[in-house]
């Protein structure tokens, strides 16, 4: 894919839907009693895989265009698979659906492609076997065999921010006997939560007594029943990120992305932007099918102003990292056009997404001519960098190809993405919709 140098991004965006959301939606409304019908769900790879998968486990379903009905089985009515359940490159799948397979009454192979087979397992692994499931890994990776059993309920304190670690062991509780608890010292994404608490499953959440962190408990009691409601899925708030951050950088620029996911959780990014001084805002707030939802409006500026003393780098760590890990490629991007720079720290995950994102960004930013400093746990990029077109290797990762294609949008000539075909792990219409509000 080659991008060309823009202008400007103006125009209007409505987004497939979100992709954490559809995962857990289907998930859940097959588990349901009853037909649900799902409106918007994500048109991603990732999120066919876990489709895939639901029908090889005996759930019943029907797409039309975006639009899909499920035919709920129970907790207790998904039958085993005749071969291994293939999640392709989707963590997501093979760490939710992993719950809900611990619990079942058969054994369960769980497969992917070699870069899924590469990502760590055991961090689901332990909790699962903990409520007594019979869970083994190769060397902690997948394949998974996973031997459904009786579960007992747990209370399990999260190693590591993980909003797929906290699901898995929530969705493996609806089976189990009693009271699961999930405690974290870091908050993550709250869409498991959301969703369980839309289809009626009794779920509590609140502040866990722990000295000097902001912990959180989310709790579901075993087993579970509940009934098939109908799902509509806001656009992905991952997915508008590319497209603020365009128009954001390009002066000129006004772009209004409309229905999008706005949960509290996942707009770090855009309140990271607005401390840098661009103009971003959020309007027409509403709520449905329990999630927040709204209209993100930015207007490209020629001098944005930051708020407070950006003479040094500005600095995302600490807790600010789970809540935009997947914009943190995207956000090295921002920085090599910010006076001060961007640095990145605590972001040791990065390495052991669909690639190593620290690795791949920081080789791919040096191409195109920008100043960086890798670390173990994250970058330094100096800015202002007048960016120069450059080949890109994403390394099969959808985040890295499309944030350098932004990189394209800024730089001197032309930059040509390879492999551009993995931006449908996640969002296959990005570059068609990328190129019906560039303006040149």
């Amino acid at each position: 894919m080659i991008i060309q140098p823009a202008k400007q991004i103006r125009g209007s965006l409505r987004l497939p839907g979100d992709k954490s959301i559809s995962h857990r939606a289907a998930m859940i409304a097959a588990l349901a009693e009853g037909a649900s019908r799902i409106e918007n769900y994500s048109t991603s790879a990732d999120c066919e895989a876990t489709l895939s998968c639901l029908q090889q486990l005996g759930v019943r379903l029907e797409r039309t265009g975006h639009n899909l009905l499920i035919q709920g089985v129970g907790i207790t009515g998904l039958q085993a698979p005749a071969s291994a359940l293939d999640c392709r490159n989707s963590g997501t799948t093979m760490r939710l659906l992993a719950g809900i397979l611990a619990g079942q009454s058969f054994t369960a192979i769980m497969t992917g492609d070699e870069s899924l087979r590469s990502r760590p397992m055991q961090r689901i692994v332990e909790p699962l076997n903990l409520m007594g499931a019979s869970v083994s890994s190769q060397d902690g990776c997948a394949p998974l065999v996973i031997e459904g059993r009786p579960l007992q309920s747990i209370r399990y304190e999260l190693l590591l921010a993980s909003a797929q670690v906290k699901s898995c062991i929530l969705l493996a509780g609806l089976s189990a006997a009693g009271r699961t608890e999930v405690i974290e010292n870091e908050v993550t994404r709250d869409h498991t939560e959301r969703m369980l608490r839309w289809f009626g499953v009794p779920i509590e959440t609140g502040a866990a007594e722990r000295e000097g962190v902001n912990a959180r408990f989310a709790a579901v009691q075993g087993p579970a029943q509940f009934k098939a409601r109908d799902v509509s899925i806001p656009g992905d708030i991952s997915s508008a990120a590319y497209f603020v951050a365009a128009a954001a950088l390009l002066p000129g620029s006004a772009l209004e992305i409309r229905n999008v996911g706005v949960n509290s959780s996942r707009v770090l990014f855009l309140n990271q932007l607005r401390a840098l001084g661009f103009d971003v805002s959020i309007t027409d707030n509403s709520e449905e099918s329990n999630e927040e939802r709204g209209a993100v409006r930015v207007r490209g500026i020629e001098k944005p102003k930051p708020s407070g003393n950006f003479e040094t780098p500005f600095l995302i760590d600490g807790l600010s990292v789970p809540p935009v890990i997947d914009e943190l490629p995207l956000l090295a991007v921002v920085g090599s056009q910010l006076e001060s720079g961007i640095e990145i720290r605590d972001a040791a995950e990065l390495r052991v997404k669909e690639s190593d994102r620290i690795a791949a960004t920081v080789v791919n930013l040096r191409a195109m001519g920008a100043e960086v400093d890798e670390f173990e746990d994250g970058l330094r990029v100096a800015g202002v960098t007048h960016l120069r077109g450059a080949k890109i290797d994403p390394q099969g990762d959808h985040r890295i190809a499309m944030a350098f294609s932004v990189a394209g949008l800024l730089a001197e000539g032309e930059t040509e993405i390879e492999d551009a075909g993995c931006v449908a792990v996640s969002f296959p219409e990005f570059f068609e919709l990328l190129e019906s509000v560039a303006e040149r």
